[in-house]
């Protein structure tokens, strides 16, 4: 191993599927959180929900079908079709929340999503038509793949990045997908609709004075960032080909909430930047102390300890960065303010 090796590999995720997951629920979350000031901390159930609407329909129930009135197979015949009914869960899930609390306090949404996070996480681990707690795995993206034009060999080199078949067509989707949501947003928030969503955040009352009809556009927001989440989920069962409940935790929520206040909430491109930063950030820490153990330069280390170390040491420098510059790299200290009222 040698500091090249650590670049490289720093660079291949910070740009890679498991940088793109993340990517793609922090954009649901600046939408909520950083336009419209709605406090979501459950991202990871609109995660979850696309990640198993795509497993349970593309494995589980064609290969345990259920009784013979129930005709599944002939609903779900393909992989497109499937992500249509991840999308329409994703939002029935953003109205169950969205309809008892939007109208309270923000903390009050905040708890019911947490919650609900927690609850869709250990229904999916207990439920044995869902996989219980090994989760769904098997080729659930298999239609996706079978569009792939590149040629068959083993390895793609792009200078020091290589990529099999198969990843590099994810990765290339996925930036794509990302740039295409990218100019959504953008779009959006340029328009009168976004210009509601940034008065709801710094001052409810008067954008409800106006005439304005905040719930309708919070649930709107709710439900926008819930399909962005929702994405994730379906990426995340597509590029890993498994579902695991127990890698639906709080702390991915907390992760894009991390990349969100580092790139910039309320700026289109912050958490693309926060993103890669964060995860170059987390895999370069983890590479080089590896490679200080590995030549001998640090001893009082074994290599089991470097994956909590590197949390330490990129917490402490989001610590100083919330310290010196709170409003992250990209943004503005305004588009932190928040009405929690």
């Amino acid at each position: 191993m040698d500091l090249g090796f650590v670049l490289t590999q720093s660079i291949t995720q910070a740009i890679g599927v498991t940088a793109i997951i993340y990517l793609l629920a922090t954009m649901g979350l600046n939408i909520q959180f950083g336009y419209t000031g709605l406090l979501n901390f459950g991202q990871i159930a609109f995660v979850a929900i696309g990640a198993y609407a795509i497993g349970v329909f593309m494995i589980q129930w064609q290969q345990n079908p259920w009784p013979s009135w129930m005709p599944w197979q002939t609903l779900v015949p393909n992989l497109w079709v499937a992500i249509l009914y991840a999308l329409l869960l994703s939002v029935i899930l953003a109205l169950i929340l969205g309809i008892p609390t939007l109208r309270l306090r923000a903390d009050y949404l905040a708890i019911v999503t947490i919650a609900t996070g927690e609850i869709i996480r250990l229904a999916f681990k207990s439920t044995d038509p869902l996989g219980g707690s090994q989760g769904i795995n098997g080729k659930m993206g298999q239609d996706f793949y079978d569009l792939n034009p590149f040629p068959q060999q083993d390895r793609f080199d792009f200078g020091p990045l290589t990529y099999t078949r198969a990843d590099l067509w994810v990765v290339i989707c996925g930036w794509v997908v990302i740039g295409l949501l990218l100019l959504l947003t953008w779009a959006l928030m340029r328009s009168p609709w976004g210009r509601v969503l940034k008065g709801i955040r710094e001052d409810e009352d008067a954008v409800r004075s106006l005439g304005k009809n905040t719930y309708l556009r919070k649930m709107q927001a709710l439900i926008l960032g819930g399909l962005f989440g929702a994405l994730s989920g379906i990426f995340w069962a597509i590029a890993k080909q498994s579902v695991q409940p127990d890698s639906m935790v709080p702390a991915f929520t907390f992760f894009c909430y991390t990349i969100l206040i580092l790139g910039g909430a309320a700026r289109v491109m912050g958490p693309v930047l926060g993103a890669i930063i964060f995860w170059f950030l987390l895999v370069f820490v983890e590479q080089f102390l590896l490679l200080l153990i590995d030549n001998g330069t640090i001893t009082f280390l074994v290599p089991t300890q470097v994956g909590p170390i590197r949390f330490i040491l990129v917490g402490l420098g989001l610590m100083l960065l919330m310290i010196y510059r709170p409003q992250g790299i990209l943004g503005d200290k305004k588009e932190l303010a928040l009405d929690a009222r």
